[in-house]
């Protein structure tokens, strides 16, 4: 199944485990399983990329008044490459368009060059620095938040 027959679908709590162990094999500094479990219970939109009953991906998208925000993305590395990154997130952009949002906003570390290109590839476009943001073994890194207009 190739990724524009794909859909993401409703991430369940008999997912976290898995999508817990695809977000550390791919993170240097993950989302604990707990992190995904108070994104269910907060009512972010969570989904799932399946295939062949593998979870191949996932999304966690919180929206406020008319802003979304992408706050977790990610892509099995035995599947990156195929398109199925830009699967979820044009479907991310297409949900967070119909529940009217008028923008999406993300955050990607500063050395992510591979993450920044892809947004980028998507005209997002990089409208702040947030000072050590995310946690690096060596201590703290920049994020680089980008934005991009929905309607």
């Amino acid at each position: 199944m190739n990724a524009r027959e794909m859909l993401a679908v409703a991430m369940t709590e008999t997912d976290l485990d898995a999508v817990a162990a695809l977000e550390a094999s791919v993170q240097a500094h993950p989302w604990l399983r707990g992190n995904f479990v108070d994104s269910l219970a907060a009512g972010h939109a969570c989904r799932v990329l399946r295939s062949n009953d593998e979870i191949i991906g996932f999304s966690v998208v919180m929206t406020v008044v008319d802003e979304a925000h992408l706050l977790n993305i990610a892509v099995d590395r035995r599947h990156q490459g195929q398109g199925h990154g830009a699967r979820l997130l044009r479907q991310i952009i297409d949900e967070a368009r119909s529940a009217g949002a008028v923008r999406l906003l993300l955050e990607v570390r500063r050395s992510n060059r591979q993450a920044i290109d892809f947004y980028r590839h998507f005209a997002f476009t990089q409208v702040a620095v947030r000072r050590a943001y995310y946690p690096t073994d060596a201590g703290r890194e920049d994020a680089l938040l980008f934005d991009k207009e929905l309607q």
